[in-house]
């Protein structure tokens, strides 16, 4: 099978490399992450124009219609210098959900804006009874049509805080886990009786807990399938992320044992420190040839296994890796003046959102 990349692969992947090599260090990356939303704005809007935020859109919306194999891709490098945009968030996630299932009016008022990096919006599913990425929506919809006003509180907004609008979950019907009777809504910010409070996750990500108190809303055509169609990329694009943030961590601990010494002799050469990064190199490639089976299972029966195959394996594998290059640095791998900590945060997140590994694994199962 030929994994090779085409030109357009190839030159989004360079684009994604330069992006952060120039606008990456880690003191650079220490001040995106402690600015009120969590990530630069600069940078975003620079996303915007560099066309990496329009690209996983459909080309008549604007976009490129990326498939799997090149949004692996780029995540996978983005992911590498360790990034910090909500690209998948709000672009992947209640990005494309907006684009597809948004009134066309709606939607061409707010698209041009979202593609270009001026806009962002988020999605709001999440409720404190709800757990591993489960239907459990207790959030209210009331009104006939288009038009709803939403009650409700949504715990976890990743990527909310500061976010222009809100695709939101909400049942017309239904008991609080069924898939029959939930619907998709858009709220914007500025609506009235919405109060958004931003929250800091493990990485230093900011989330949103948002609460709608007769919340005027639009509805939007969708609900369980299409949520579940745009979180498949979705986790596609973050085990890729996992992936690059992992051979990262590993590529700057192979330098280090090879430059710390104790008793005269680089540690790298211990036989025993050799062993265990052997096996997390075994690891980094079996989470490739997953990452490679998912891409081209791509519009075939198996893609929704091998998504949720990726998915459970990196999630363990990258807390185990990150656990194993903070022991090697010693002290200094949990300090914020190397990558290995800022890394491992971001994959005990990218490990337990928007499910736990175990969830992921019982989704293969069931698709197997």
């Amino acid at each position: 099978m030929n994994f090779d990349l085409t030109e357009d692969e190839e030159m989004l992947k360079a684009l994604a490399e330069r992006f952060v090599e120039d606008h990456y260090d880690i003191d650079r990356r220490r001040a995106y992450v402690a600015s009120d939303e969590g990530f630069s704005k600069a940078n975003w809007s620079l996303l915007g124009e560099l066309g990496l935020i329009a690209a996983p859109f459909a080309e008549e919306l604007g976009g490129l219609g990326l498939d799997a194999t090149a949004i692996a891709t780029v995540f996978e490098a983005l992911g590498r210098g360790l990034f910090v945009e909500p690209l998948i968030d709000n672009v992947l996630v209640a990005g494309r959900l907006f684009a597809a299932t948004a009134p066309e009016a709606l939607r061409d008022q707010w698209l041009g804006d979202i593609l270009i990096g001026g806009k962002r919006l988020a999605l709001a599913h999440a409720e404190a009874g709800s757990r591993d990425g489960s239907l459990w929506v207790e959030t209210t919809a009331r009104g006939e049509g288009a038009e709803a006003v939403l009650t409700g509180v949504k715990t976890c907004v990743v990527a909310g805080a500061g976010a222009d609008g809100y695709v939101v979950t909400a049942r017309r019907a239904g008991a609080a886990g069924d898939a029959e009777g939930l619907g998709l809504f858009f709220v914007e910010a500025g609506a009235s009786g919405l109060v958004a409070t931003p929250w800091r996750m493990a990485d230093g990500s900011v989330a949103a807990r948002i609460v709608l108190d007769a919340t005027p809303a639009v509805a939007l055509a969708g609900g369980h399938a299409e949520l579940a169609d745009g979180e498949q990329l979705a986790s596609l694009a973050r085990s890729a992320e996992a992936l690059g943030i992992m051979q990262r961590l590993f590529d700057d601990t192979v330098e280090y044992l090879r430059t710390r010494k104790q008793f005269g002799t680089p540690i790298g050469q211990f036989q025993a420190i050799q062993h265990r990064m052997t096996a997390q190199y075994a690891a980094i490639e079996q989470g490739r040839a997953l990452l490679n089976l998912a891409m081209v299972s791509q519009g075939g029966e198996g893609f929704a296994a091998a998504v949720a195959g990726v998915r459970a394996f990196l999630a363990s594998a990258g807390i185990e890796l990150g656990h194993e290059m903070i022991q090697f640095h010693g002290g200094m791998g949990v300090t914020d003046e190397l990558t290995i900590g800022h890394g491992h945060k971001r994959l005990l997140v990218l490990s337990r959102w928007p499910d736990t590994p175990e969830a992921a694994l019982d989704r293969f199962a069931d698709a197997a």
